[in-house]
């Protein structure tokens, strides 16, 4: 089984297509929304130096912004 996390904010425009490609694609995710959750996005930026969303972590791999083709080969 896949493991999949989503690291949105509420007003990300890429963050809606993201979950709506993985939705549309019947694939399960978590979204964790570092608005929320802000201790979240420390690990995030630990992580990938990044401080933009969204980030995805597929299965350990960390994907930057909306970016469906790294998704599927990750998956």
């Amino acid at each position: 089984m896949s493991n999949v996390n989503v690291y949105t904010t509420n007003t990300c425009p890429y963050c809606v297509m993201l979950k709506n490609y993985l939705q549309d694609q019947d694939i399960p995710f978590n979204e964790i929304n570092v608005e929320k959750q802000p201790e979240m996005m420390r690990k995030v930026v630990e992580a990938t130096g990044q401080m933009g969303v969204p980030q995805s972590e597929v299965n350990g791999k960390w994907i930057i912004g909306f970016d469906p083709e790294s998704i599927k080969a990750a998956l």
